[in-house]
């Protein structure tokens, strides 16, 4: 059957289940766009393609599926890179289609040409120039199969525009292999029962876990692995929602930001048991101090990451779920052991739980932990909380306690300014009748702020706090600890009025100065079917605390 390219590429991603593309229409993949009414696909029109990226990622991380974006050629696809690079530090499966020049203008410099294929090799798991519609369909389905599988990640599809318009006998692939990729997902039997044996042995053993354990949908069977074997856990922030942050077992967020007692557990723990985790710098602190006493195991699917940032002893390459399953079947041999044997260990534990909590006084001026756990406490933990980066991240890490996965979308490896609230709108646009907020910082919510439009256009009613403290808060901070207090270009000197701005888009906006507003307005933002803009007026010097300095062991920690 004679057929276009802009029809294969739609029939393929249907084919792919794709339900969702976030994007930008140009000139060069008008045909694209021309066709796309012709087929069952909601197509959510953003403000900038940078935000495109970060909507598709916020869906992917909030649903587990695949992100789709289509952009166009030039500025729109090099508006992508940082969303890309973004989804590529955290392990998020999308993938990108971006337009292109015609293939006899390659090279030329022809209007809006950018070499996408080099400018985005560094920050894609993998990436395509398609010169062929013969070779159009399989080449999607190909880079489908690369983001979701494996250790997941973006890929970024070039599509020049002869390509999508020329038509061609099209035959369907068949199914896809690639020689060259290979998925380690089954883990060898002898590697988990090594590492179980010395899991069993331990006296004070603490599960760290990550990204992996959301990624695999593995926090069913890593909890109950740590009930089952009284094994604490600790998370990076990419982990949390893996483990319930309300449990016993729970201590919360590890490394820089972390809390004293999951630090404290970590650096006198005799076996630390890494899952789906890549020891990123923020969590170990100074290297060679990072768990003197233990001996790590690391779970992971990606046998590149074994060893990478800390030298382990027993790993472990396969997917987490699997080799967790395989851990469990061990564990219902010893019940009764695993009740009675770490009991000294949890009541150490306890103790540092008790002498340094994670803590504030709320005064006169709304305190913004304050802001973070009431959101909390009116939602009862039931939302999806997208975040920007700096101290409202950390806040949102250390005060709301994630008890699901899924629930946190939030720039971890890159530390991406303005990720949150495009990504917030992606899990509204995934979940319409569901609670999302973004919890942001006046600095960084205004690097996509534009979006709002997309959020009023498609009557997606995302809630957004804003901890308004009127600086660049985190590098605040690090002036005033690390660098004499000489507070150089971080202080916000103009900002707009949020609830103007937000009203001017069509959203509500809502300004609040007193402690004793700041339930009540949030109450009052989420019975509210629109998307609300709340700007919270907090303490301009509050700190993140704990804090390990750079370069400093995790134990060595600034508490006030």
């Amino acid at each position: 059957m004679i057929k276009e390219g802009s029809e294969i590429f739609y029939e393929t991603l249907l084919e792919e289940g794709v339900e969702v593309i976030f994007g930008y229409p140009g000139g060069a993949v008008l045909n694209l766009y021309h066709r796309m009414p012709d087929y069952p696909l909601k197509h959510v029109l953003v403000r900038h393609e940078q935000a495109a990226v970060h909507a598709a990622d916020g869906y992917a991380r909030s649903t587990g599926k695949v992100g789709v974006v289509l952009v166009t050629s030039g500025p729109g696809a090099t508006n992508t890179v940082t969303g890309l690079a973004t989804a590529h530090m955290d392990s998020i499966p999308l993938v990108v289609f971006s337009g292109q020049v015609p293939t006899m203008l390659i090279g030329n410099d022809a209007f809006q040409e950018a070499d996408t294929v080099g400018i985005t090799r560094p920050c894609t798991k993998h990436n395509y120039l398609v010169k062929n519609t013969n070779d159009l369909a399989r080449t999607i389905k190909e880079a489908f199969y690369i983001a979701r599988t494996g250790r997941p990640g973006p890929v970024m599809v070039d599509l020049p525009r002869d390509v999508i318009g020329s038509s061609i006998e099209f035959e369907p692939p068949g199914d896809i292999r690639i020689r060259s990729y290979t998925v380690h997902a089954d883990p060898d039997t002898e590697q988990v029962r090594r590492a179980f044996e010395v899991i069993s042995g331990a006296e004070r053993p603490v599960l760290y876990i990550g990204g992996g354990v959301i990624s695999s949908s593995a926090a069913g069977e890593l909890t109950k692995l740590a009930e089952m074997t009284s094994i604490p856990v600790t998370a990076s922030l990419m982990g949390l929602g893996g483990f319930p942050g309300t449990h016993p077992l729970s201590l919360g967020m590890l490394g820089m930001h972390g809390t004293y007692h999951a630090n404290m557990a970590v650096t006198h723990a005799d076996v630390l048991i890494a899952v789906g985790a890549r020891f990123d710098d923020r969590v170990t602190g100074k290297v060679e101090e990072f768990a003197p006493r233990a001996k790590i195991v690391h779970i992971d699917i990606d046998p590149t990451s074994i060893s990478k940032n800390i030298i382990v002893d027993y790993p472990v390459v396969g997917d987490v779920k699997n080799v967790l399953a395989k851990m469990l079947k061990l564990a219902e041999k010893n019940k009764k052991y695993w009740k009675t044997g770490r009991k000294d260990w949890l009541s150490q534990i306890d103790q540092w739980k008790k002498t340094y909590p994670l803590e504030y006084t709320q005064e006169d001026v709304i305190k913004p932990q304050y802001v973070v756990e009431s959101i909390y406490t009116v939602t009862k933990g039931d939302a999806i909380i997208a975040t920007e980066v700096g101290q409202n991240q950390m806040w949102a890490a250390q005060f709301f306690n994630f008890n699901n996965p899924r629930t946190l979308l939030t720039s971890g490896g890159l530390g991406t300014m303005g990720y949150g609230f495009p990504a917030a709108i992606g899990a509204q646009v995934a979940f319409p009748d569901r609670l999302v907020f973004d919890i942001a910082g006046d600095g960084s919510i205004q690097m996509n702020i534009q979006e709002i439009a997309t959020a009023i256009q498609h009557k997606l009613p995302v809630k957004v706090a804003i901890l308004n403290n009127g600086y660049l808060g985190m590098v605040r901070q690090w002036q005033e600890l690390f660098y004499e207090e000489r507070y150089s270009h971080t202080r916000m000197e103009l900002a707009p009025d949020f609830v103007k701005l937000a009203e001017a888009y069509g959203a509500v906006g809502m300004r609040i100065e007193k402690p004793g507003d700041v339930v009540p307005a949030i109450e009052e933002a989420i019975k509210i079917d629109r998307m609300v803009m709340m700007d919270f007026i907090v303490d301009q010097e509050e700190n993140v605390f704990p804090m390990v300095p750079v370069d400093s062991p995790i134990d060595k920690m600034l508490l006030v």
